[in-house]
């Protein structure tokens, strides 16, 4: 159809799955964890999901990568899948799934400043500074007196293995434009999930999660939960990351981390009834407009040709 091969509805289309499907695995991760171990959790959910993308690509005679792309997708593929969500699910057994989306928007901050550093994007500008101030102050009022208290307690522990995640995040993320990935971008997010996927479920197995693991007593919450992360969350989620990735500015990518904490709030208010305060109400409304800021001022002042590797 002509409109799915316009541009703009692309990247519309894109935004949407990344802000509003990612914004919902937050609370599938906590279903999912309920009565499955964290790092299996994930594991075998990238394990899964870049298996079946993979053999529908090769059914479709879709070229595989070659060694150095497959290698340069894998290290990618464990800095953000691995690493990146692996950490924010171990985080998830301490911390609300509400608290992981809120602290996850250091991932906006983080690509913002690594693609001045690394990829010479330019210094943001005014109008994306200030979004990026505002999503700071609607994240701290959205937040509230719950840092103070999870940064003081055991749960601090989780902080800052989510800060360490969204670094890592960021750093894989920027780094797939800085080196030669698989040509294909689908076949690009079956390499990165697998590789992603069999380094989490190593560490799960190093950290004996499996001794942990009684499938008579995994809930149907967490096996729904599980599913949701296969099919939406990565199939449908990371793939549309990916395609983002090379097609759209850092600095408007990074909206996603304020938009997420919004979908996860009210989906937490909706369905794990969870309370919505009024100061949480404001800070939605805060950022909305930070994230209008970032994604309207934060595209390059020239048109570039997207890279396709």
């Amino acid at each position: 159809m002509p409109l799915f091969k316009n541009r703009t509805f692309q990247l519309i289309f894109a935004f949407a799955i990344i802000y509003l499907v990612w914004g919902s695995t937050y609370l599938a991760i906590a279903f999912a964890i309920q009565t499955i171990p964290p790092f299996l959790t994930i594991g075998t959910r990238f394990i899964v999901a870049g298996l079946v993308l993979g053999l529908f690509l090769k059914a479709r005679g879709i070229k595989s990568a070659n060694l150095k792309q497959a290698l340069n997708a894998s290290l990618v593929g464990i800095l953000t899948l691995g690493l990146g969500t692996g950490l924010v699910a171990w985080a998830e057994q301490y911390i609300s799934s509400g608290m992981a989306a809120l602290l996850i928007t250091a991932v906006a901050f983080w690509m913002v400043i690594l693609d001045w550093i690394m990829l010479k994007g330019g210094a943001p500008n005014r109008y994306v500074i200030g979004g990026l101030v505002l999503g700071l102050c609607g994240i701290l009022l959205l937040v509230g007196p719950e840092v103070a208290t999870g940064l003081s307690s055991t749960s601090g522990v989780a902080v800052i293995a989510v800060m360490i995640a969204t670094m890592s995040w960021s750093v894989g993320s920027l780094q797939s434009k800085m080196i030669e990935m698989p040509g294909n971008i689908f076949m690009s997010s079956a390499v990165q999930m697998l590789a992603g996927g069999v380094a989490v479920t190593l560490i799960g197995l190093l950290l004996g999660e499996a001794s942990a693991l009684d499938f008579s007593t995994i809930s149907s919450q967490s096996i729904g939960g599980w599913w949701y992360l296969v099919v939406f969350g990565s199939l449908g989620g990371f793939s549309s990351y990916v395609w983002l990735l090379r097609n759209a500015p850092p600095k408007q990518l990074a909206s996603y981390a304020f938009v997420n904490p919004v979908v996860a709030v009210i989906l937490g208010a909706w369905l794990a009834d969870e309370v919505v305060i009024p100061r949480m109400q404001v800070a939605i409304i805060i950022l909305v407009v930070a994230v209008a800021l970032i994604v309207v001022f934060g595209s390059p002042k020239k048109t570039a040709t997207p890279a396709n590797r």
